[in-house]
């Protein structure tokens, strides 16, 4: 059966003319700009709204949070779809509802009605996101698929990298709505293309298990409230059992899913070891991440006694070497190992992380800056070539489930970082930052152990 699933395959490029290659790659970075500019453009927006809708900060807070949820709850589900429906289905639907609830969240009159326009955003990105990289794997000619991914990696880069400026452009001359209105132009040129260029891609014959489906949204989508309850000091005893509900049902759907020929959650696909090492790697990367992203604004800000202004400028290399060294990790993806260049690339990273927890007590703009192009250049190297061993090393039939994983892995590392760091506020108080850029580093090498060993794993099981 997993043979039949592994010949069901997307047509990499095929009957695509170069012209309709490169418009298919626009509609599908368009997308995925606009999914990851609208997580950083909300948090900005978190003041003017909560002002605007008389909502305290812990409510308004939600608008980021059930984005997020949304969007990992249904990022299997939507990628196991696809693999039966069609990638580019899903794609479109996601774009379409994303487009509409932008529309949406723009006229919410309460915080309920945002709150809900934020859902139904957040299932739109997850349709997209879910698919994404099984796209990337179309419309690039198969000895370009490195390279595709490092233009992925270049896109979100930038969009994190822009996000907060945007935003605070568009708050300097109008109000927080036009925020998310500004999605409407750009969702509907991306829908105009995808429609004309995207291609079809072969459909598996399973049929959709909608119980398991559930199952794996109350199972991720508890998992990662716990998470983010535990970030904002929820009472212990509801974290508590927000974990343990997502855990028992994470435990009902392994037992419903044990011999699907495709399962929701990819348990066929964590049998390959370079899928397993490569899917854990990218969750301690994003880990390393999400620490330092939520720890660094307070450590320059409450013991470096820096701006605000400031703060924005030294993060800012970080996301900008990224978007310097994807593209180039892509290319040489295609080259050589990604055992190799992710250990390099970790390696990289948790070096960055150790030189910023050491920073000396007053450090010059120099001496913040360098240590912040290491941590970019060693997540930007690690990156792409990450993905690419994720999505080859799945059979080309199960995109949609590796596509998935690459989202979901994503999100839940940052989760796991900005949940972690703010554990380390809570216990060390303003030595929190030092102890959550050291955890960090851990992080970074433990990823770099596990890449480093997918250079003597089998790629398959079996072998």
């Amino acid at each position: 059966m997993a043979d039949g699933i592994a010949a069901q395959a997307p047509q990499p490029t095929e009957g695509l003319t170069p012209s309709q290659q490169r418009w298919a790659r626009l509609a599908i970075f368009t997308a995925l700009a606009m999914a990851s500019l609208d997580t950083a453009i909300a948090n900005i927006a978190l003041p003017s709204i909560a002002a605007d809708l008389h909502a305290t900060p812990a409510d308004v807070i939600w608008v980021v949070n059930v984005y997020q949820i949304a969007m990992v709850a249904t990022l299997l589900p939507f990628g196991a779809l696809g693999e039966i429906v069609g990638h580019q289905r899903i794609y479109l639907g996601g774009l379409i509802l994303f487009t509409i609830a932008s529309v949406a969240c723009a006229f919410a009159w309460s915080l309920d009605t945002l709150l809900f326009a934020r859902v139904l955003q957040g299932l739109g990105a997850a349709g997209a996101m879910s698919v994404n990289a099984a796209l990337v794997r179309v419309v690039y000619p198969p000895s370009h698929f490195g390279r595709g991914l490092g233009h992925n990696a270049l896109v979100v880069a930038t969009a994190f990298t822009l996000g907060p400026t945007i935003a605070s452009g568009i708050l300097s001359v109008a109000t927080w709505p036009w925020l998310f209105a500004i999605n409407l132009p750009f969702g509907l040129a991306a829908i105009i293309i995808s429609l004309r260029t995207l291609p079809k891609t072969t459909r598996a014959t399973h049929r959709f298990d909608f119980l398991g489906a559930l199952l794996t949204s109350l199972c991720l989508g508890l998992l990662i409230l716990g998470i983010d309850s535990a970030a904002h000091h929820t009472a212990p005893s509801i974290v508590v059992a927000e974990l343990v509900a997502g855990l028992l049902f994470g435990w009902l759907l392994l037992r419903r899913q044990a011999d699907h020929p495709a399962p929701m959650l990819p348990i066929d696909l964590f049998r390959r070891p370079l899928f397993a090492l490569s899917a854990a790697t990218a969750v301690c990367s994003f880990s390393v991440q999400g620490l330092a992203f939520v720890s660094l604004p307070f450590y320059f800000e409450e013991v470096l006694h820096r701006s605000a202004v400031e703060t924005g400028f030294f993060l800012t290399p970080w996301p900008l070497v990224v978007g310097i060294m994807a593209p180039i990790a892509g290319r040489l993806s295609d080259h050589y190992p990604a055992g190799l260049l992710g250990g390099i690339g970790m390696a990289l990273l948790g070096t960055g992380m150790v030189l910023l927890a050491t920073l000396p007590p007053d450090p010059s703009v120099a001496n913040i800056v360098w240590r912040m192009v290491i941590c970019g250049a060693g997540f930007g190297f690690f990156q792409a070539p990450n993905m690419k061993a994720i999505m080859s090393s799945a059979p080309a039939g199960r995109s949609g489930g590796a596509s998935g994983i690459v989202a979901t892995a994503r999100l839940t590392g940052q989760s796991m970082g900005a949940a972690l760091a703010a554990f380390c506020f809570g216990l060390f108080g303003h030595g929190g930052a030092t102890w959550a850029l050291a955890l960090g580093a851990g992080f970074a090498a433990l990823g770099c152990v596990m890449s480093f060993l997918r250079l003597i794993v089998p790629s398959s099981p079996g072998h």
